[in-house]
């Protein structure tokens, strides 16, 4: 493969952020019988570039062969659908969405955000690249269309007389290869008057807490408040408003209208949390030299932390399958060995195995059945919810295991 560059600004990238070593995609869950002989991995080798320090994961595998069946679907996280009402109640008031607006949600998986404007009478198309997620969207009557996004699909919208007046992407921005033709079609669908929503997870709080498990193939960029205003910049839209979130470990939610628009002034937000990130040090390529030590270490006490607790007896469990966990399984070397099984509340996992590990993947009935003496709490940006959910564990004496950012004990 040619040396990789930047997918903003095209300049070489040679600067390594940290290397994860091999990894299979991962959200591709093997089915129980299957072979896995001939399994796939791929380089999980991140660079951050010197020019406009965009922390990227090159194209090692195409979007197509991850999201051909994928089998994220966001309905099955309490927490997740909370987060979606409140924003949809927000907007609604703060952009003043009607029955005469229109909303598009670009990446919007089973319609679990949109429906909550259709409830309300408001017009709503989804934009869904994966079929299978897209089809259960449909069939809870969310008008979605199966593509993916960029400037040809919106350049065919518009000359539908689609514009919208809510652009919406929630962790869709991160997942995307080819970012100016991303960001360039949102400039073209997005009505005059129009405003972006985008939620991201924020570089700053992954190098802050060591959220190095966020890092899968279908990230291919991890990004700064700075760096995005570039981005965004240069294909004709304003960010004028950021929100800090807790989602996701610590996301942000960016707020852009067209350059043009005069209707909305940069908020002290965006200069507070920018200099935040100057505070950080998120403006200079050496700061970025620093974590792959971080992750390593962390990598380290949690695999000495389990290997004791086998050498004790213990039985280890899982909760949950989500995509950071693979990543956390796969780079630690964690498999049927340490972890028994895990259990995830999604039936669309249930029955298959983790990719890589192959650890089974069961209902979490079975964690109470098999009593395990640990639970490792795989999707730990969920973890108040899942000990709330899981509070029998305590029943026989078990313990909750987070393993981000350091390794911590939950009694």
């Amino acid at each position: 493969m040619s040396k990789p560059c930047c997918r903003f600004c095209a300049a070489p990238l040679s600067h390594t952020f940290v290397d994860l070593g091999m990894s299979p995609l991962s959200n591709s869950y093997l089915a129980e019988d299957q072979n896995a002989d001939n399994e796939a991995f791929h380089p999980l080798h991140v660079f951050v570039c010197e020019e406009c320090m965009l922390v990227q994961l090159p194209e090692w595998v195409s979007p197509d062969a991850i999201f051909d069946d994928y089998a994220y679907f966001s309905s099955y996280s309490t927490s997740w659908l909370a987060h979606a009402k409140q924003y949809s109640l927000e907007a609604t008031r703060k952009y003043s969405i009607d029955e005469t607006s229109f909303v598009v949600e670009i990446a919007s998986n089973d319609g679990y955000l949109l429906r909550n404007f259709v409830d309300n009478d408001v017009p709503v198309l989804g934009i869904e690249p994966a079929a299978n997620v897209a089809k259960v969207a449909e069939e809870k009557s969310i008008p979605t269309l199966n593509e993916f996004f960029g400037q040809e699909l919106a350049t065919r919208l518009r000359k539908r007389n689609i514009r919208a007046d809510l652009l919406i992407g929630n962790n869709v921005l991160a997942h995307v290869p080819d970012l100016n033709d991303f960001v360039a079609g949102m400039q073209t669908l997005l009505a005059p008057s129009g405003v972006i929503t985008m939620e991201f997870p924020h570089l700053l709080r992954l190098m802050e807490e060591n959220q190095f498990d966020t890092i899968y193939h279908e990230h291919y960029s991890y990004f700064s408040l700075l760096t995005v205003r570039q981005i965004f910049a240069h294909h004709g839209l304003k960010i004028f408003d950021v929100q800090e979130l807790t989602t996701h470990g610590g996301s942000i939610r960016i707020h852009a209208c067209q350059a043009q628009n005069d209707q909305w002034n940069v908020s002290d937000a965006i200069k507070r949390v920018e200099q935040e990130e100057r505070d950080y040090g998120l403006d200079r390529i050496e700061t970025y030299s620093n974590f792959a030590a971080q992750v390593e270490a962390t990598k380290t006490r949690l695999v000495e932390f389990l290997a004791q607790a086998k050498r004790e007896g213990k039985t280890i469990a899982g909760y949950g399958a989500p995509a950071k966990g693979n990543t956390l399984l796969n780079y630690c070397g964690l498999g049927t060995e340490v972890v028994d099984f895990t259990v995830d509340r999604s039936p669309h996992k249930q029955g298959r195995r983790l990719p890589g590990t192959h650890i089974p993947i069961r209902a979490p009935e079975e964690i109470a059945a098999a009593k395990p003496d640990y639970v490792l709490i795989l999707p730990w940006n969920l973890k108040s919810e899942i000990v709330e959910q899981m509070a029998h564990v305590r029943d026989w004496g078990g313990q909750f295991i987070v393993p981000i950012p350091e390794v911590e004990v939950v009694a």
